[in-house]
C-alpha cells in the first residue's frame, strides 16, 4: 500500500460523501485532471483503501421496522466456538453487522427485523437455541441519532 497524499485524502473524503460523483466533478473538487482522478481511484480500489461501492438501503423502506443491538456472551471462548458463531452470523440475513469484541461481551450484533415477532423468532433460532451461547442482552434502537460509514482521513 502506498501512503496517502493530500489529493488521495481529499478524493476519499469526497467519495465517502457521494461515490456517484463523476471524474469531471471530482477533478474540480480535488483540483486534478480527470485522468489523474481515474488512475487514483483505480489504485485506491486495487489497494483496498476503498473496500466497496454500495448503495445503502433503508431498512424501514423495505419493511424492517426494528433495529436491535445485541450483546452476546459465549460459554466457551475457544477459537472453534468463536469461528462457528462468526460463520452462523455471516449466513443470517437479519444480522446487518457482527463485531467480535474485547471486554465483557464476545460479540456485538446489529439486527434488523420486520417487527418484534420477527425478532423473537430470530432470537429463538440463533440465540436462545444456540448451545454455546451463555447470555445475550438486547437493546432496541429507539432513534438513529448518527450512522456513518466514513472514516476520518
Amino acid at each position: 500500500m502506498h501512503s496517502l497524499d493530500d489529493y488521495d485524502k481529499k478524493l476519499l473524503q469526497e467519495l465517502q460523501q457521494n461515490n456517484k460523483l463523476t471524474t469531471e466533478e471530482l477533478s474540480k473538487l480535488v483540483n486534478l485532471s480527470q485522468s489523474a482522478i481515474h488512475r487514483r481511484i483505480t489504485k485506491l480500489r486495487n489497494e483496498k483503501y476503498i473496500e466497496a461501492d454500495v448503495s445503502i438501503i433503508s431498512p424501514k423502506a423495505i419493511g424492517f421496522g426494528i433495529t436491535c443491538v445485541v450483546d452476546v456472551v459465549l460459554h466457551e471462548g475457544s477459537s472453534k466456538a468463536i469461528d462457528k458463531f462468526k460463520s452462523e452470523m455471516k449466513k443470517c440475513v437479519e444480522v446487518a453487522q457482527c463485531y467480535y469484541v474485547t471486554g465483557t461481551y464476545d460479540f456485538v450484533l446489529i439486527i434488523n427485523t420486520r417487527d418484534m415477532n420477527h425478532f423473537e423468532l430470530f432470537s429463538k433460532k440463533y440465540l436462545m437455541d444456540n448451545p454455546n451461547l451463555k447470555h445475550f442482552y438486547t437493546h432496541v434502537v429507539m432513534d438513529k441519532v448518527k450512522v456513518s460509514y466514513g472514516v476520518i482521513l
